[in-house]
């Protein structure tokens, strides 16, 4: 058997395949989130080992516990975990939320020669902007660290007492040399830290040892159980819904909404609006991410309207015309990365009239972040990236109107697959498995696992009115910048 371990940030899910690719069982542990300052982000990395500890005991019967074979990691990118010669946390981990780095940004951004040997700007939820802060602010803190680690590193490391990361992790730091896959000599220099404080890089799907003789008494595991490293949370959701091959892209519609596609070779946008990341499939992917995709649904429903009955507001949207009337929202709720990188810029309801109720509301609110996830396409296309079809995941995909919206937004075939659910904890597991050799390749891996259950084609009518109305969506950010 083989276990994915997903560190998220507001719970880790632990997933357990079976030698014939089939979950046997999946368990959720939560944790919290510290805010702080409006818009800081911390949490206690014992707490993210503390629910994995409850949830390997509830997910290994002694059955499984005999015959695992590897265990394999995905998690919340860009996080800051530091420890100090005796392996103690200095501080509560800063997480990729937290925007406090906003001075550290542009410091990076000035450097001239940043882009082209990271193939990234910097932004505030990357990890070396959160270093930089601990220079600046927390000159004792800086001074004690040892060891630098993301988030599902540090769960690695407490297995393995192995100090490893993997390339896709390690893109999202901005310290790695992406293009060459390797630790960046020029921002190792420039943070004022060593080769040594960072974990040794690895490919996601190797192995970086064997579990911790200690640990593996603990959990009443075999000696000898492989340690795969694994993947930041999107390379890894990619794996768990196949989205490996260009051409396949990946939306995640989660809190926050990403656009992903593999590519063959490396390639960076040339105003770095995308993410340019090595791949956990041992070649590159570019994402857009933006902030509240089925976050800002959740926002609508649960805060605004003070319900839990997303079916409902389901029902009433899909009975409004498409363009919801002339109503546009911006999910712009928390800022937004991908085009705009702005952590300033809010969310609007825009076009307003008598002639609005919830029903237009809530269609726009699914309309606007369509189109948000559509301006990563659009910088896909001007790269040159075929577009095939896509694969849709997260909590957003369960619903029908939605996933049919970006059909016809985008213009493209939306597909829903079996395990659409699982996400990074399958893309874990499938990495294990991979790992330990029961499959010769990822691919391999995907095309036995994951299956198509449900095509939306894109309706060529609506696509033509939504082309005209991503056009006055897109004009309306540049006229609401300078008011924010």
């Amino acid at each position: 058997m083989y276990l994915g371990i997903d560190l998220g940030t507001s719970a880790v899910k632990l997933l357990l395949l079976d030698r014939d690719g089939k979950i046997v069982k999946s368990v959720s542990k939560e944790y919290g989130v510290s805010y702080l300052n409006g818009n800081w982000a911390e949490q206690n990395p014992e707490e993210w080992w503390n629910a994995v500890c409850s949830g390997l005991e509830n997910i290994l019967d002694e059955d499984s516990k005999s015959k695992l074979e590897s265990i394999s990691f995905s998690g919340q990118m860009h996080g800051l975990v530091i420890l100090d010669e005796e392996d103690r946390i200095i501080r509560p981990a800063i997480i990729w939320c937290d925007q406090r780095t906003e001075k550290e940004c542009e410091e990076l951004n000035s450097l001239p020669w940043l882009g082209r040997i990271t193939g990234n700007q910097a932004l505030t939820g990357f990890t070396a902007p959160k270093i930089l802060w601990i220079k600046n602010n927390e000159y004792e803190n800086f001074k004690k660290i040892r060891k630098i680690m993301l988030p599902k590193d540090f769960i690695a490391y407490k297995l393995s007492k192995i100090h490893a990361i993997d390339v896709s992790d390690a893109s999202g730091t901005l310290i790695l040399n992406v293009s060459e896959r390797k630790w960046s000599k020029e921002m190792i220099d420039y943070l004022g830290i060593k080769v040594q404080n960072l974990g040794q890089v690895f490919e996601s799907a190797e192995v970086i040892g064997t579990i911790d003789d200690e640990v593996a008494k603990e959990f009443g595991l075999n000696e000898g159980v492989k340690i795969v490293i694994g993947g930041g949370d999107q390379a890894v959701g990619a794996v768990g819904v196949g989205a490996i091959k260009e051409g396949v892209i990946s939306v995640a519609l989660g809190t926050s909404g990403v656009v992903f596609s593999s590519t063959d070779e490396y390639r960076a946008d040339k105003n770095y609006r995308l993410h340019s990341f090595c791949d956990a499939n041992g070649k590159y992917h570019q994402m857009g991410v933006m902030l509240s995709a089925a976050g800002a649904f959740k926002w609508w429903v649960e805060d605004i309207n003070e319900s839990k009955d997303y079916g409902h507001y389901n029902e009433i949207a899909e009975k409004v015309e498409v363009g919801s009337k002339g109503l546009f929202f911006l999910p712009y709720l928390i800022g937004e990365r991908t085009p705009h990188n702005d952590s300033n810029v809010r969310g609007s309801f825009i076009g307003l009239t008598h002639n609005h109720k919830k029903g237009e509301m809530t269609r726009a609110v699914l309309e606007g972040v369509a189109f948000a996830l559509r301006d990563s396409f659009d910088l896909l296309k001007d790269m040159g990236i075929r577009i095939e079809k896509i694969r849709v995941s997260g909590g957003g995909a369960k619903s029908v109107l939605w996933k049919q919206i970006l059909a016809d937004v985008l213009g493209k075939p939306v597909i829903s697959i079996d395990s659409a659910a699982e996400g990074p904890a399958l893309g874990a597991a499938i990495l294990a498995a991979v790992g330990a050799k029961r499959y010769e390749t990822i691919e391999e891996a995907c095309e036995e696992i994951i299956n198509e259950v449900e095509i939306y084609e894109p309706n060529l009518e609506n696509n033509a009115i939504y082309n005209v109305g991503y056009k006055k969506f897109k004009s309306l950010y540049p006229m609401l910048k300078e008011f924010y």
